[in-house]
């Protein structure tokens, strides 16, 4: 439960959203430890009241700790805990940070509210093609199609390391398939996908499926 004293870092998230596996991912990736508590969203385990009074917009992911702190927001989670460690994954020059942050914006305004929601509605709730909005599946395209563009220069997202926007972007792509996008059409960010997967020790999404 929520509410139950915890010695740690505590992660709140459910394992089938992208979102929850990015700051389990960073957190992975620098040695932090920590608990998981998995929080089922279908089963509304995120508007119970004890959960809510952790966070009002009863949303995962979201990080406590033992002094009472709770942040929700993955993109925000992912931010802190690799700034607290010092890590390169945020650029320590600021134009190379502020490429990542507006890649980090990019990624929830117009990829994740096109991938991550045609996968939930096919995948999970299993709603046959032609009941999901047409305009996802487009809109989802355009967004993989600046990432081909990107990815067509550069090995990573920003710069020549990976950063937090390959983690935030890579959550969602990286199941893209789930959702009905094909990313053989898009050569420059399968070979991304397979990059990045092996930069975090995750194994390759249509392997573990």
């Amino acid at each position: 439960m929520p509410h139950r004293e915890i010695q740690r870092l505590t992660l709140y998230g459910d394992s089938i959203s992208g979102n929850c596996m990015k700051p389990k991912w960073t957190a992975d990736l620098l040695g932090i430890p920590y608990d998981w508590v998995e929080v089922d969203i279908l089963q509304g385990g995120t508007q119970t009241e004890d959960f809510l009074s952790l966070n009002p917009a009863g949303q995962v992911p979201l990080a406590r700790w033992p002094d009472g702190r709770a942040l929700p927001q993955s993109n925000a989670i992912m931010l802190y805990l690799a700034e607290e460690a010092g890590s390169d994954l945020v650029p320590s020059d600021t134009f190379r940070r502020a490429q990542m942050m507006s890649w980090l914006f990019w990624e929830q305004y117009s990829h994740e509210t096109a991938i991550a929601v045609r996968r939930f509605q096919k995948h999970y709730l299993n709603t046959p093609d032609d009941q999901i909005d047409p305009q996802l599946m487009a809109k989802g395209r355009r967004a993989l199609g600046v990432m081909e563009l990107q990815l067509t220069y550069t090995d990573w997202i920003v710069g020549d390391a990976m950063t937090l926007a390959d983690i935030a972007l890579v959550a969602y792509t990286r199941v893209a398939h789930e959702g009905g996008f094909d990313l053989s059409d898009f050569p420059s960010v399968e070979r991304w996908v397979s990059r990045t997967e092996a930069a975090l020790n995750i194994p390759h999404a249509k392997e573990a499926a």
